[in-house]
Parts: C-alpha cells; sequence; structure tokens
C-alpha cells in the first residue's frame, strides 16, 4: 500500500502538451477517480504513472520512493486495461498466474495468490476454462484477477467497464467498489463516465484539456463546483446555463436572462453584491426546476413561464425540454407531471441550489462566483 504524488507533471508530445503542471497528492488506500472527456489527458496522466510514458517535467512519487526513472515492472503496480487483452491458448488459471510465473514465484504461492483472487472474483468455476469460453463480464474479471495476484501497492484501471453492456456495468462497478473496500489498497481509476466517477470514487480529479480542473469530494463536486466546465461536466443530464445580467429592484437582487427574471434568495445577496450590474452566466441544474404542483416545501422557489418543446417518460421521472424566449433548458420533473408538448407552463426553480459563473474573469471557462 502507498501513496502517490504528481508533483508538477508534465507530458509534452511534441508541440502539444498532454498534461500541463499536473499537481495532486493521492492517500493511501484512497479510491481517486480521474475523470473528462476524451483528449483531456487523464489515461495519459495514468500511464505516466505505469511507466509506460516518460514525463516531459515533474516528479511522479509512489509513496516517498520517486518513480521517474524506474522502470514499469519494478513500480509495484498492477494495470487492468479497456481491452481485456488475455492470452486465448491459456485457461484462466495460467491468464491470472503467467506474470506470477515470469517472476519466478513459487508455484505453491502461485495456486494459492490465483485461487484466492478467483474467490474474491467469484470466477473458482471458470479457471479450466479458455477465453473464448467466457462472457464479457467474466473476461473483465480474470484481468482484473491477474492484477490482484500481484499484489501491488497501487492499482491502475484504464476505462475497464467500457467493453461492457449497461447492466453490467452498473454490476461490475459495484464489485470494484467492494474489491477497494476489501483489498484496502489504492486504486486510481480512469474514466469519461462521470456516473462512474461519481458512484465509485472517494474523490474525483476532474481534467480538461491537460488540466486539472477540480480535485474533491463527489458531493462538494456536484454542490459547489469550481467554474463552469465541471458544472457542465459532472451532473446529468448536465446543469442549464443562461446568460444574464444581476440587477437590484429595491432591497431584491434579480437574475435578469432578458426571457425571465428570478430573485436571489437573501442568504446569498451578500456575496453576489459587487457583481450588480455586470453579466453573470446563471446555472439551475435540472432537478432543481419543478412543477409547482410537486415542489419540496420550504425552498425559495422562483417561477418561470416556459413551453413545453419535448417529453422525455423515464419511468421513474420526466425529462422536459422547455423554450423560455431565445433560452432551452431541461427540466427533471416528478413522473405524475401532465404537460403536453406545445403547452405553456409554469414551473419553478429552487433558487437555493442556483449558480453564478464570472464571464468576465475567463470567458474560455468562467469561475463559479463563491
Amino acid at each position: 500500500m502507498a501513496s502517490v504524488t504528481y508533483d508538477h507533471v508534465t507530458k509534452k508530445f511534441g508541440d502539444f502538451v498532454a498534461l500541463n503542471d499536473l499537481n495532486i497528492q493521492i492517500e493511501d488506500k484512497e479510491f481517486l477517480v480521474l475523470v473528462g472527456p476524451s483528449g483531456c489527458g487523464k489515461t495519459t496522466a495514468l500511464r505516466c504513472l505505469a511507466g509506460l510514458e516518460e514525463i516531459s517535467q515533474g516528479q511522479i512519487l509512489i509513496g516517498e520512493n520517486v518513480v521517474n526513472d524506474i522502470p514499469p515492472k519494478d513500480r509495484d503496480i498492477a494495470m487492468v486495461f479497456q481491452s481485456y487483452a488475455l492470452y486465448p491458448h491459456m485457461s484462466v488459471f495460467d491468464n491470472m498466474a503467467f506474470g506470477l510465473k515470469l517472476r519466478k514465484v513459487p508455484k505453491d504461492e502461485i495456486k494459492r495468490r490465483v485461487e484466492e483472487a478467483a474467490k474474491i472474483l467469484t470466477i473458482e468455476g471458470l479457471l479450466k476454462r479458455k477465453p473464448r469460453e467466457l462472457s464479457g463480464g467474466q473476461r473483465q474479471r480474470v484481468a482484473v484477477g491477474r492484477a490482484i495476484v500481484r499484489e501491488p501497492k497501487v492499482f491502475l484501471f484504464d476505462e475497464p467497464l467500457s467493453n461492457l453492456d449497461a447492466k453490467l456495468r452498473v454490476q461490475t462497478r459495484a464489485e470494484i467498489s467492494k474489491l477497494h473496500q476489501r483489498l484496502q489498497t489504492t486504486f486510481i481509476y480512469v474514466t469519461h463516465d462521470q456516473t462512474e466517477a461519481m458512484t465509485m470514487a472517494s474523490r474525483i480529479a476532474v481534467m480538461n484539456k491537460g488540466i486539472l480542473q477540480q480535485l474533491d469530494t463527489p458531493q462538494h463536486l456536484y454542490d459547489h463546483p469550481a467554474n463552469l466546465f465541471v458544472a457542465g461536466f459532472i451532473g446529468s443530464p448536465a446543469m442549464n446555463f443562461f446568460p444574464a445580467k444581476l440587477r437590484k429592484e429595491g432591497g431584491a437582487l434579480l437574475v435578469d436572462s432578458g426571457d425571465f427574471v428570478v430573485k436571489v434568495p437573501e442568504d446569498k445577496m451578500e456575496k453576489f453584491t459587487k457583481f450588480v450590474d455586470k453579466d453573470v452566466i446563471f446555472g439551475i441544474r435540472p432537478e432543481d426546476v419543478h412543477n409547482p404542483i410537486f415542489a419540496p416545501p420550504g425552498i425559495h422557489a422562483a417561477p418561470v413561464e416556459s413551453k413545453v418543446d419535448v417529453t422525455e417518460l423515464m419511468g421513474n421521472e420526466i425529462f422536459l425540454y422547455l423554450l423560455s424566449g431565445k433560452n432551452s433548458y431541461v427540466a427533471r420533473v416528478d413522473p405524475r407531471t401532465r404537460f403536453q408538448i406545445g403547452e405553456m407552463v409554469q414551473v419553478i426553480f429552487n433558487m437555493d441550489n442556483m449558480h453564478l459563473f464570472d464571464p468576465n474573469a475567463d470567458q474560455e471557462n468562467p469561475p463559479a462566483i463563491v
């Protein structure tokens, strides 16, 4: 078991900067998820830690040891890839044991480790089978088992669930979470799926264009995104954004989008007052847009007139795609809602959970106003 540190790590491919001054401290036994869109640098960060890519600047430490110049085989890590990479001519047992045989581990020890890993992953009955006789989920368990038998300090997972169907992904991510609890080892997991990140991680590192955007617990990321990118990436459906102006009217502070005006709760006014008469980006999550009939009690409710453009019945909820003037946005409402396409309706925003971003500070990625 060991901590992992990225200390001002930069990775360049020619003139392209894949990682830009990455600083992350991963605690011993932590489950850290690197998440972001394709090309954000998350897999590059993992490959640099594994020793499969040479870093351009900075240091990577496993525990107290700088591993920049240590070969991959000596870094005491194990990696699970998106592709299962199993040897088709070998049995499950031999696939899991192969790395140990190369290290000349005694046969009795190999047998103990493989059987113990198979028991953890509930694949004891598959040890004599060949990969072609296994389902996708079973093959992925074998790939994880091959990593477990090495008893490494750090486990690295590079989008291991991408090749599984939706139902199996849900099941397998729960199994990986249980595995982490059982092994009590450092897990670093790469995915583009923010649902995987939210459900599995003890902390999430959100990346974009090679830059770490925010590093925090899943709930804090969701409730307090640092900037517009994080706010839009974490959450499904994504947060709604509206260009707006803050203005004062009497003793009230108002968010004016041009098509609707909503009132800022009194307890939030102080931190936003300095942005009066300035452009802002107003953010509200779909689950904070309610049918007034089924709105939770005690919220600061702001009514907004809108036209229903599309409805998606999900069974336990309804997604409403709404139009308010030039603005389109999504609401996640109670399944008892009976709004019809083309109907003008009134919804309410829960302003207790509103967000404001400052486009004047960074037009490409406005920071949150906090």
